[in-house]
């Protein structure tokens, strides 16, 4: 099934991105939903160097990518595994490329490399074949990047995406569930603006529940609660030409204007006055 709409919240200036990339989103098997939110397909083709930037989620990605920079020799591709980028990710786009990757759900990406924590991959880039070997997977990723990358329609990339990962389906692990239905809490239930409110949400101690965070989703309760109000306001920033950013402050939980500014200028890297009329 195809998801068609696109996902803008943590994609800083979308808009300015979607008229230079052909972005979509598309749904794995069904099989694979409990562990992976969706896959994600970008292709372009630039005259000139663009630099996108996000704001990351709490989420694992398997990216299999391919580019042609300044009319170079197209490269077979590359197959890795990307933890969760703790501050802005930036990347340069240039010449011809195309990416094909795996958004997995926050907490779920564990069970398919179950020997390390998530918190291991952090801040990193590693090859598929050394994470996912963790897990016992025999077959190097990086040898299935042609297959996902070379198809000219979506559709059977989405098919080589889903033929890879489906043997990969590992056991069902309780903890992986519990911090995926956890992070997701954190980021649907607004009330949730303290640790220790989501620990009680989970039966929990905020000593176990940071520990659960770390070895399954990768970042701590508190960044990932914080992570989630950092999106609220940029998607706020990005739509509304004059918020009311002392209201939206309250909405999210901080205790004054000044704290979101400062986490907002930290993270994105401009404060939000100035992102939303930039």
């Amino acid at each position: 099934m195809a998801g068609s709409g696109r996902e803008t919240r943590g994609i800083v200036d979308a808009p300015d991105l979607f008229t230079r990339v052909h972005f979509r989103l598309r749904d794995p098997a069904p099989a694979l939903r409990p562990h992976i939110e969706h896959y994600w397909l970008i292709d372009w083709d630039l005259s000139e160097p663009y630099t996108s930037h996000v704001v990351p989620h709490p989420s694992v990605h398997l990216v299999f990518q391919r580019t042609e920079p300044g009319g170079e020799r197209e490269r077979a591709g590359s197959a890795e595994v990307y933890g969760i980028v703790q501050g802005l990710f930036s990347r340069r786009l240039e010449g011809r490329g195309r990416v094909c990757g795996v958004k997995f759900r926050p907490g779920a990406f564990r069970p398919f490399a179950p020997d390390r924590p998530v918190s291991e991959w952090t801040g990193r880039r590693v090859p598929a074949g050394e994470a996912l070997a963790v897990a016992g997977h025999g077959p190097s990723a990086s040898a299935t990047a042609r297959t996902v990358l070379d198809p000219a329609g979506e559709d059977a990339r989405v098919g080589a995406l889903d033929s890879y990962l489906l043997p990969l389906l590992p056991p069902p692990d309780p903890q992986a569930r519990l911090a995926t239905e956890l992070a997701e809490l954190a980021r649907t239930d607004r009330s949730l603006l303290r640790v220790d409110a989501l620990a009680r949400a989970g039966g929990l101690s905020v000593r176990s529940l940071q520990r659960l965070f770390s070895a399954y989703v990768g970042v701590g309760p508190k960044w990932v609660i914080l992570r989630h109000r950092i999106h609220e306001a940029l998607q706020r920033a990005g739509t509304d030409p004059e918020p009311d950013w002392a209201e939206l402050a309250a909405d999210l939980g901080y205790s004054d204007q000044a704290h979101l500014v400062r986490d907002f200028t930290a993270t994105v890297g401009v404060p939000p006055t100035a992102f939303a009329h930039h």
